[in-house]
């Protein structure tokens, strides 16, 4: 959210967390998102279900979304988030949340140490590729930078430790 009007946001991590928690609850994947100066363009793939046809059509057919998401909306995805995680053990939920919501939690985190003006990334077969507007002494520069499949893997894995918090044990462990 934004301190004042104009402001660069702050706090992507809980940010893109509560907009993960919507991509994962809507099932989308292959996602882009777009930071406006009131919000954000979310768009992704969903899968429609087909209600009746031949056998090859109950598999559904692929449709883009976009959805645009006010800073009003995002404070209110925030609190839902909060409520439902107040009302269970954290690392508990952090184990149960989906994976939109862990990995955009380890993107914003990441987002949240550059200090940008201006965001926009792009998933692509699990790879995140973030183009960051940050200020320099020298002016206004774009900044690239991509996180793997695996390197997002990593990162979740790694996100209770950076909290303080233990890791939910694995099975078989």
């Amino acid at each position: 959210m934004r301190i004042y009007e104009g402001s660069p946001r702050q706090n992507f991590e809980e940010v893109l967390r509560s907009i993960g928690a919507f991509l994962d609850q809507r099932g989308m994947r292959e996602i882009l998102v777009l930071e406006t100066p009131d919000g954000f363009v979310v768009q992704g793939l969903v899968v429609e279900a087909a209600a009746t046809g031949s056998w090859s059509e109950h598999l559904g057919q692929q449709l883009k979304e976009t959805f645009t998401f006010l800073d009003d909306d995002i404070a209110r995805f925030m609190e839902e988030g909060h409520a439902r995680r107040d009302n269970q053990h954290r690392a508990v939920t952090w184990g149960q949340a989906g994976y939109y919501e862990q990995a955009m939690r380890v993107v914003g985190r990441y987002i949240d140490e550059q200090k940008p003006r201006d965001t926009f990334f792009f998933e692509q077969d699990g790879a995140f590729v973030l183009r960051l507007l940050r200020s320099t002494q020298t002016g206004s520069r774009h900044m690239i930078a991509e996180f793997t499949r695996e390197e997002i893997e990593t990162l979740i894995a790694q996100a209770p430790e950076y909290r303080g918090e233990k890791a939910k044990p694995q099975a078989g462990t």
